[in-house]
Order: structure tokens, then C-alpha cells, then sequence
């Protein structure tokens, strides 16, 4: 059974800071998968989250450049799917390895890609839009422990 937790942000600050506290409990190998609308904060909580694993500069969207890595305490690949069109473009950019290496992969738009995502992936999905709060669902595999 998979473990949920659940959380509500009131700012950009504090899905930040909900993306840097999952940050700090990931290892070599972990995959967030992130849901949300345009503008639910995917990027902020990416942000966070890289903040967490201990990169030093700040995380920016990679829609045009597809994949973007960051040195932490282990390599973070942030992948945005939004711009692709097929399952094979992501394999084609080396999805697939960055998935199964000793990294931390962090996939924005992850709904796309459904099919490539492992079974231990964290999901991360975040609703709200504008100036509402946003709700933000972790859920962790049984076998993941982050």
C-alpha cells in the first residue's frame, strides 16, 4: 500500500519548502513524478526540491531544453515533458537511463509519460490555480521509503 501525505500551501514559499523537504529524504535513484495544471507550481516545488538535495543555484523550467541537471549531494536531472509529443522523443533524450541511474530524476508533466515511470516513482500532484491554495499529494510506493 502506498503511503500519502497530504499538504496545503498558502505561497510559492511554502510549496518550496514542501519540495525541499522531500528533497532532503531522496537518494541515488529516486523518481518524483509531478502532476498539475499550468501555473499549479510544479517548477516551484522543483525548486525546493533541488534546493534539498543540496545544488547551489537556483532550478529554472527546462520546457525548451527538455532536460536540465543541477549538482547536488547526488545529480538532479529536472525533465519537463509538457513540449514532447511521443513516449519514443523521451526515450530517444535518454529518459530511460537518466530513470535507472544514481541520480534523482524530477519530472515535470509526468502524466505524459505514465507508461515510463517506474513502480517505485513518488508522485507528486498539485491542484490550484491563481491566488487559491494549492493542495499538494505525495504519494510514496510501499517498496520507496523517502
Amino acid at each position: 500500500m502506498a503511503r500519502r501525505v497530504e499538504l496545503v500551501s498558502a505561497s510559492p514559499e511554502e510549496t518550496a519548502a514542501a519540495g525541499e523537504r522531500l528533497g532532503r529524504a531522496l537518494g541515488p535513484g529516486a523518481v518524483v513524478a509531478l502532476i498539475g495544471e499550468l501555473g499549479a507550481g510544479k517548477t516551484c516545488f522543483v525548486q525546493g526540491l533541488v534546493r534539498g538535495l543540496g545544488a547551489p543555484v537556483r532550478a529554472t523550467s527546462p520546457s525548451f531544453v527538455l532536460i536540465n541537471e543541477y549538482r547536488g549531494r547526488v545529480p538532479v536531472h529536472h525533465v519537463d515533458a509538457y513540449r514532447t509529443t511521443s513516449l519514443s522523443e523521451l526515450l530517444d533524450l535518454g529518459l530511460g537511463e537518466l530513470m535507472r541511474g544514481e541520480g534523482v530524476t524530477v519530472v515535470e508533466w509526468a502524466d505524459k509519460l505514465l507508461p515510463l515511470l517506474p513502480a517505485d516513482a513518488i508522485r507528486v500532484t498539485i491542484a490550484g490555480l491563481g491566488d487559491e491554495p494549492r493542495t499538494i499529494t505525495i504519494e510514496h510506493p510501499e517498496s520507496q521509503e523517502a
